[in-house]
Order: structure tokens, then C-alpha cells, then sequence
């Protein structure tokens, strides 16, 4: 996968980026020594094990393990392809990937991927120049919506017409097949084709790379429904993606707080009014998929629904798909709005200020939690409280273990009115999953090479004190290669760091194991690793050469060839 894209472009990139930057964008990082560290956004826990270091542009967490560049970094937290990671860097930079390596698409994927960028330019601007545009703006401006944010939202027009789409785009089979494909447009049982989206204000529903990859659109008639959304296709898939999270991203450098809303237009008339951090599920309730996206987008997360019961029962299905994500750095809460308002009612009737002091009270999770299962028992009672243990046990179970969980058995117990010890029978303790103690090495256990690899590793600038890399390679000890094959890249490229290193190996045979070494702790300081390389490497030689001149000595002096000779009497000497 690597190899798709030219190394030199990977080290440039690299060069530029700060690792920092990129994790502290999405984990709020404190200084601790010359690292920095946070508590790690990969597994819960109390303390800070998780550790970033500017020297090497690494990360590293004590606690579970997870560690690398900050490539890597993006495709563990954004859950992103290397290609796709490595684009956002490149867009946090400045750089352009070389266009016939931009992307690891199959040439269908890329060209859905350009045919609903096209399209979403064309609903544009069909809403500033169609004929009929008018009562599409009209609907806009009613609904208090500025040029600047119709802009940012990519907002379109979907004129009235059964094939404005299917001629201005479907030129041929294919393109008619592409457009199938992408949802745009519909064949019925007697093999018609005809536009999915007609007579509608168009949302083009972005992915995390703000790529067109569907459509909603609004009705402007009495039609149904009244919001219509792409169907699923190769490139969307509603159960994963988040309406507005793309341009949520762009308007603030670190989300704190996230708010999740019903629709479009509560995310649209919410950022026209400043708040720029709401987000909309797609036609469905919100998913473990969403959660998991929500919860690595920012530490906080509000839920917001209806008071009435219809929307307390959205807020529950979310409650029962957070289960297994609750804990750690994280935050969930829920925010009922008054009867008959919505959020983009709200704010418009309220305004921003007042919105957002609304979403600062929203309620805990926990609180919301035993509030719901409460509400269905006699917690006056005996027998009801007995019921409320009933009813909470199967859900504490999907919670992971750690302090959050400990302190939901705490708090049941209060309302049950029992002590935790006898609570604690009658509950079912999560799973721990099996840790198989590693035996790392250490400085006086690892071998020469290993030793000579991961000084390399971690001081790459010592490779300028080596200068003979073809006597090493004649060592016949393990590894070697390796270690040949490292101090020859540093001194192609001397000023790469230890993650541009790391990604040069990302996907060779060793490159695990020298992920590892890089992670090994050295204890010795800058310039006793210098000694201790150098010795190696004279060791290295030395032995080399003495292996050298004894197959040499072990040949007949007839079948000595003539450079064999000068090279035997150079060893000699």
C-alpha cells in the first residue's frame, strides 16, 4: 500500500508535519519532560501512559501498546487507509499528493467519487441560474440562511424534471450505470430510468474528507417524503457517516463538545447562528458507528432530542449503544428541548448564547441512565428496587471495566438501597481480556546488532559516524542486512527522523520488529550510545573481515583468482 505513493514524497511530508500538531488536535496533550503525554485515546484508564515525542515524531502508550508516526496515528484514530491519511497531511500542510497515487481507489470508486462532485456542483448551480430558481431561494432566505452559509453547506437545486440529471450527465451506458450506482437515479420494474431527486433543495452529505459521497433533499411541494436520502452505495453508507461533521471540523480547530441533532437543517440553521459543532444522523438512529466516530471527534458528546416520549426513546436506543464505550476521556449527555421547538426554532427564538447555556445544563449519562430505568419500577418499594437491580444488570455487563463502571454499581446500589458487596454477587463482571506477560529485552540481553538497530532507530543522526557499510554486510550475523540497509538510507537521506525511518519499513517483512526496537528503552546517554555504536560497528568489521580471510585461507592458493589474491594480501596487511 506504501509503495503506491513515492517515498520521497512520504519523507517530505513527514518533514513538514508535527506529530504534535496532529494528535493534539484531536487529544489535548500536556508537556511532561521533553514528551509530551495524555491519557490514551486507544484503551480507558486514569493516568496519562500515553506519550508523544517531538524528536522522534513518535507516539507511544505504556498501557496497551499502541504506538507509531503520525500517519499511523490517523488511520488508528480516524479510522482512515494509509492514502487517506496521508492526504489529510498533506492538506494540513499545504502539499499535493502526486495525482496518480492521490488515492488506493478501484478506478469505479474514484470515478463515483468525481461524478457526485460534479453533480453537487450542478444542483449549485442550477440555485443561482436555473429559471425557476426563485422559490428555492425564497425557502432559503425564510428560513434565515445567508449567501456565505448556503455556500458553505454546498446547498443545490434539484429543478422539476423526470432527466435533468440523466441527460446532463448519463452520455452514455456507463455514465447511466455510474449514476445508478451513486443513487442518483432510480429504475423501476418496467426499466425506465429516471432522477432520484426532483423539485428539492439538495444537501450534499460529505464524508470526513469533505468529498460528495450522497445526497438529502428537501421537497417544495406536498410530495413525500419530505427528506429523501441517497440510498446505500459503494461510497455511502448512512449508518457510518455524520451530516456536517466534515464542515464542523473545518470551523473549529479542536471540537471540544459535539452536538447531535435530527436533521439538516438544525445542523445548517445552528451554524448560521454560530454554533458550529452540531452534527445530524442520516435517516437513522444514531449507531455504535456513529458513537465511535463522535467520540474520537471530540471529548464531549450531546444528544439532542424532543422531550416528548418519541424522542426519549431515540435517546435510549443511543444510551444502549454507548454501553460499551463508556468510560475513559469521554463524555455523553442528553438535552430535551421544550415542547413544539427544535434547535434551529430555538436559536432563532433564543439565540446563541441562550442555546448554548441549554447545552452546557444538558443531563449526564449515568443520570439519564437511572433516571429511564427507574422511571419504570416502584423505587419506593422493596420489590421495585429488587426490579430496577433486574433491569440494570444486562446492561452493566457491556460496560467496560474501569472506574465509570464501578461507579454505575455504586450508584445502583444507592437507589437500591443495598450495599455494594451484595450488589456485587448478583452482577456479571465483564470479561478481562488475557494479557500474556512480554519479556522486553534490555540493553545487557539484546544482541550487538539489535543493539546497533535500534541506536540507529532512535538517534538516526549517529549513522554519519559509519562509513564502510559494504564490510558490514559481509558479517554473517543475523540482522545485518538490516542494519546495512538502515545506515545506507541515512546516508542518502540524513535528516530523516525516526517515523519517516519506520514508515520507509511500514510494510516490509522486519518493519514490526523495528517498530519495537524504536520503542526500547535506552538508558545511556547521547554520546555513550555513539561509543557503544561505533564499537559495534568495528566489532562488526573486524569480524567480518576475519571470516573474509578465513574462507579465503581455506581455498588453494591455484584457485585464487587474481583480485581474490589482493584482497587476501590486503587483508594481511
Amino acid at each position: 500500500m506504501a509503495g503506491q505513493i513515492p517515498t520521497q514524497f512520504i519523507d517530505e511530508l513527514l518533514a513538514r508535519v508535527d506529530i504534535v500538531d496532529v494528535i493534539d488536535a484531536r487529544v489535548p496533550l500536556k508537556k511532561a519532560g521533553k514528551n509530551l503525554h495524555a491519557c490514551c485515546p486507544f484503551h480507558n484508564e486514569k493516568t496519562p501512559s500515553f506519550t508523544v515525542s517531538p524528536d522522534k515524531q513518535f507516539y507511544h502508550c505504556f498501557g496497551c501498546g499502541a504506538h507509531g508516526t503520525a500517519i499511523g496515528f490517523l488511520m488508528e484514530y480516524d479510522q482512515l487507509s494509509f492514502p487517506e491519511a496521508i492526504q489529510d497531511l498533506a492538506d494540513m500542510v499545504g502539499m499535493t499528493v502526486p495525482t496518480t497515487q492521490q488515492v488506493n481507489l478501484t478506478p469505479a470508486k474514484q470515478n463515483l467519487y468525481d461524478l457526485m462532485d460534479k453533480v453537487g456542483r450542478y444542483y449549485v448551480h442550477q440555485l443561482h441560474n436555473h429559471p425557476q430558481r426563485q422559490p428555492f431561494l425564497d425557502y432559503l432566505k425564510q428560513r434565515g440562511l445567508s449567501a456565505k452559509t448556503i455556500e458553505t453547506f454546498g446547498l443545490g437545486m434539484a429543478p422539476e424534471g423526470w432527466d435533468n440529471v440523466l441527460k446532463t450527465f448519463g452520455n452514455n451506458p456507463q455514465l447511466t450505470k455510474q449514476l445508478l450506482d451513486g443513487g442518483l437515479l432510480i429504475k423501476n420494474d418496467k426499466g425506465r430510468t429516471y432522477d432520484r431527486f426532483r423539485n428539492r433543495v439538495m444537501f450534499p452529505i460529505r464524508d470526513r474528507r469533505g468529498r460528495v459521497i450522497g445526497f438529502g433533499g428537501r421537497v417544495m411541494d406536498d410530495s413525500t417524503p419530505k427528506y429523501l436520502n441517497s440510498p446505500e452505495t459503494p461510497i455511502f453508507h448512512k449508518g457510518t457517516e455524520l451530516y456536517g461533521l466534515y464542515q464542523a471540523r473545518k470551523a473549529n480547530r479542536r471540537l471540544e463538545r459535539i452536538l447531535i441533532v435530527e436533521g439538516y437543517m438544525d445542523v445548517i440553521a445552528l451554524a448560521e447562528h454560530g454554533v458550529t459543532n452540531a452534527v445530524a444522523t442520516l435517516g437513522t438512529s444514531t449507531t455504535a458507528d456513529h458513537l465511535r466516530l463522535l467520540l474520537r471527534a471530540a471529548p464531549e458528546v450531546v444528544f439532542c432530542f424532543d422531550g416528548d416520549q418519541a424522542g426519549r426513546d431515540a435517546a435510549w436506543r443511543a444510551a444502549e449503544n454507548a454501553l460499551p464505550m463508556l468510560g475513559g476521556n469521554q463524555q455523553l449527555k442528553f438535552m430535551f428541548l421544550p415542547d413544539g421547538e427544535d434547535p434551529d426554532s430555538l436559536v432563532r427564538g433564543q439565540g446563541p448564547e441562550a442555546f448554548n447555556r441549554r447545552v452546557q445544563l444538558a443531563q449526564n449519562y449515568s443520570d439519564f441512565f437511572f433516571e429511564t430505568l427507574s422511571g419504570r419500577v416502584d423505587i419506593n418499594s422493596m420489590d421495585g428496587r429488587a426490579r430496577l437491580v433486574e433491569m440494570t444488570k444486562p446492561y452493566l455487563k457491556h460496560v467496560p471495566a474501569g472506574v465509570y463502571r464501578d461507579m454505575l454499581e455504586q450508584r445502583l446500589a444507592e437507589l437500591s438501597k443495598t450495599n455494594l458487596a451484595t450488589l456485587n454477587r448478583h452482577l456479571e463482571k465483564p470479561a478481562q481480556p488475557a494479557r500474556k506477560p512480554v519479556k522486553k529485552p534490555t540493553m545487557a540481553t539484546m544482541t550487538p546488532i539489535r543493539m546497533a538497530i535500534t541506536i540507529l532507530l532512535q538517534y538516526p543522526i549517529l549513522a554519519r559516524e559509519i562509513e564502510d557499510i559494504a564490510v558490514i554486510r559481509q558479517s554473517q550475523q543475523p540482522g545485518v542486512n538490516i542494519l546495512a540497509d538502515l545506515v545506507e538510507t541515512l546516508h542518502q537521506h540524513p535528516h530523516l527522523t525516526t517515523a519517516a525511518l519506520l514508515e520507509r519499513w511500514r510494510d516490509k517483512e522486519n518493519g514490526a520488529h523495528l517498530q519495537k526496537l524504536a520503542l526500547q528503552p535506552l538508558s545511556l546517554s547521547a554520546d555513550a550510545l555513539k561509543h557503544e555504536l561505533t564499537g559495534i560497528i568495528s566489532r562488526l568489521s573486524r569480524e567480518a573481515k576475519e571470516q573474509r580471510l578465513e574462507y579465503l585461507d581455506s581455498k588453494p592458493l591455484s584457485e585464487l583468482t587474481d583480485a581474490e589474491k589482493a584482497e587476501y594480501r590486503s587483508l594481511r596487511g
